[in-house]
């Protein structure tokens, strides 16, 4: 004989205000669980989408970042003549040699100063990143001391509104435009022409070179090919691969913070869960006499209270989910461990992290609840209808 699921939810609801609170607390640590794991997806799809799959991304081997990169004239010439660079409508390659570097800006409000990209690139840089698009005045020119802002380093950030003048390289360069680069890190930069970075920044080498495949299916082969060059000290990877790997260091920061916060909170959940569920048997020990002696046996008076403590688990779950959803409205800015520099982003809910939470949830209430339902199922009949 097995007890029903309404004897369960009517117990739940009797008990309305140890309910709340129970399934209160878990909701706090499944909001903080997911929360975090939002911040952790959200870092990552950012970097990932930030490239395509069309594109490689070619760097001095070693080198970690396109700040840390170096790409001579000669390499990128010869990069660039690959029979698999893709060529535009008017039979010019796709290829954008780039530069990278650092600068530091006051945020806008408490003035303390970030590091933030500055990317030279050009026409070409443009033309393979279509994600990209002005949203606000117009493009620099090419050969000029003009640049423009991504989105998130306007709104983030002081004095680069359009028709700022930004001091970095020992000149001064006019903001011209803003662009928007949908949720990628692109929206973190400051974009401006290649060759007069080089100037400004007195480099005389590309951080990289970018590259669209006139036939993507074909990596392993250019790969291949441009490994086997001798007069060549580059790596090259995808553009989607290059930017999440990025995003490891940072991650695997957030992930482990995110498992020490879960399990310090879920301890005083779970906690919570074995107080309401031990008050739950001690009141209910008539209750439990009486079903003992219409037949049904321990195993379903055990079942029955691990119901119990699931359901509260499964009801905290998804009110602290809700809240977590609303968090995807929000965009943080941080630094990267791995560039030291500043890249905003914003949380994301993904059909994995809503699974986690609530296995997370359960697996508390599975937890708090057993050594209840075990006391409760091993009561003696005579025993449990006496005390009532």
């Amino acid at each position: 004989m097995k007890i029903p699921l309404t004897y369960v939810w009517r117990n739940m609801v009797k008990r309305r205000l140890t309910t709340t609170l129970t399934a209160g607390g878990m909701a706090l640590v499944v909001f903080v669980f997911a929360t975090v794991l939002m911040m952790r997806a959200g870092l990552e799809q950012t970097l990932a989408d930030t490239g395509s799959p069309a594109n490689i991304v070619a760097i001095r081997k070693g080198a970690q970042t396109e700040v840390q990169s170096g790409v001579y004239r000669a390499d990128a010439a010869i990069i660039e003549s690959d029979p698999n660079v893709a060529l535009d409508g008017k039979g010019q390659r796709l290829a954008s040699r780039e530069v990278d570097v650092l600068i530091s800006l006051p945020r806008r409000g408490s003035g303390q100063k970030s590091n933030v990209v500055v990317r030279g690139t050009g026409a070409a840089g443009l033309a393979i990143r279509p994600q990209v698009h002005v949203i606000a005045g117009r493009l620099f020119r090419p050969g000029s001391s003009e640049v423009m802002v991504g989105r998130s380093i306007a709104e983030g950030f002081a004095g680069v509104q359009i028709g700022s003048t930004l001091r970095f390289g020992r000149r001064d360069w006019l903001v011209v435009g803003e662009f928007d680069a949908g949720r990628t890190g692109f929206n973190s930069e400051v974009w401006g022409d290649t060759e007069q970075m080089m100037q400004a920044f007195r480099r005389i080498s590309y951080s990289a070179v970018v590259f669209r495949m006139q036939e993507p299916d074909n990596y392993v082969a250019t790969i291949a090919r441009l490994d086997g060059d001798q007069r060549l000290s580059a790596e090259y990877k995808r553009e989607t691969q290059f930017y999440a790997d990025q995003s490891k260091a940072m991650s695997t920061f957030i992930g482990w913070l995110g498992i020490a916060l879960s399990i310090v909170f879920s301890l005083g959940a779970i906690i919570g869960a074995m107080i309401t569920m031990y008050a739950a048997v001690s009141n209910r020990v008539g209750e439990i006499g009486a079903l003992r002696a219409l037949g049904f046996p321990r195993r379903s008076v055990m079942t029955a209270f691990l119901a119990e403590s699931l359901a509260l688990s499964l009801v905290g779950g998804v009110a602290g989910l809700v809240p977590a959803s609303f968090m995807q409205l929000l965009s943080v800015s941080t630094m990267n461990f791995q560039t030291f520099s500043e890249l905003a982003f914003s949380f994301t809910l993904t059909p994995g992290i809503v699974l986690a939470s609530l296995i997370f949830a359960l697996v508390m209430g599975l937890v708090g609840g057993f050594l209840p339902a075990v006391r409760a199922s091993r009561m003696k009949i005579v025993d449990a209808l006496r005390a009532a």
